[in-house]
């Protein structure tokens, strides 16, 4: 990576060794910002070649942690959170957690919430995203807050939609919902650089983050790019949403001898099938980067990244 032009200051991060975060930390550091983070043992990325951040030990849990986080810091960037869990989870790691470090944030905070807070009704995941950003702006205020919604990301090192690359390398005839729902999606390296504009900018506000085609794609358009990424072009097949539904129902009783989090919620198969996840002009940053990766290209580069680390 060549040295930035521009030393920005001081960014301290939470959530950065998950899918995201890994990349997060290149994009802050490639925009010129000296990283501070936070995380429980030595973080090792492949994506962080040329990068040395500041460490802090400890979890979000940790009150002395966090004060050595957030001092000093211009801004901090709050990745964190919980995809998979009980509802308790939910509450203590995305709502009492993100309360807590609000707490000690001096300066300006980016919180990486998710598209799925602007209808907290479908599930409890989408509802505890929601409650995180209210707590956040009752501690912050809103000329302090910066809340950063991403849809659906995929790319290199994501496990969650190494699910969908490998429906698409391997069924015969592809699922496909509701033709009228519309999702948008984002590569993570653009989801990445789209937080660090924010971050540099320290405007105040809620957005949402896309690619190219904010308003979405329709799930026969999502799947039918990612077969022809995997060099396949199988028939489709509508799956109703009582399919969903009745899988979700035969998880839960499986959940009683199987451990692990849940493969498939109720909650999970209402956001699954929400209609619309595309995004308005009105919930768009006003200079966001141009995103790199269009859909099929962006499929193409993960499915590489997939291969040739032995995961498809």
């Amino acid at each position: 990576m060549s040295a930035p032009a521009v030393t920005r200051g001081l960014v301290a991060v939470t959530g950065a060794t998950g899918f995201l975060g890994q990349h997060l930390v290149r994009a802050l550091a490639e925009e010129g910002w000296r990283i501070r983070l936070l995380v429980r043992r030595d973080p090792v990325s492949a994506f962080w070649k040329d990068i040395t951040p500041e460490i802090v030990f400890g979890d979000l849990s940790d009150p002395v942690a966090l004060a050595r986080l957030c001092a000093g810091a211009d801004v901090v960037v709050h990745n964190a959170g919980l995809i998979a869990g009980s509802d308790e989870d939910f509450r203590k790691v995305n709502v009492e957690a993100t309360a807590r470090l609000a707490t000690f944030v001096a300066g300006h905070m980016v919180l990486v919430s998710s598209l799925a807070a602007r209808a907290p009704e479908l599930s409890p995941y989408a509802a505890s995203k929601r409650a995180g950003e209210t707590a956040a702006l009752k501690a912050l205020g809103p000329e302090r807050l910066t809340v950063a919604r991403p849809p659906a990301i995929y790319g290199p090192g994501d496990r969650e939609t190494l699910r969908l690359f490998h429906a698409a390398l391997k069924s015969p005839i592809l699922p496909v919902l509701n033709p009228s729902a519309r999702v948008a999606v984002v590569h993570v390296r653009d989801a990445a650089r789209q937080i660090a504009a924010l971050v540099g900018a320290r405007a105040p506000g809620v957005f949402a983050l896309s690619d190219g085609r904010p308003e979405g794609y329709s799930w026969k358009q999502l799947m039918m790019a990612a077969a022809e990424a995997c060099g396949r072009h199988p028939p489709v097949m509508r799956l109703p949403h009582c399919a969903l539904y009745a899988m979700a129902w035969a998880d839960g009783l499986a959940r009683h001898w199987r451990k692990g989090p849940p493969l498939l919620t109720f909650g999970k198969v209402n956001e699954l099938t929400f209609l619309d996840w595309g995004i308005p002009t009105s919930e768009q940053a006003a200079q966001k980067p141009a995103p790199e990766f269009d859909l099929l290209p962006g499929f193409r580069h993960t499915i590489d990244w997939y291969r040739s680390h032995g995961w498809l």
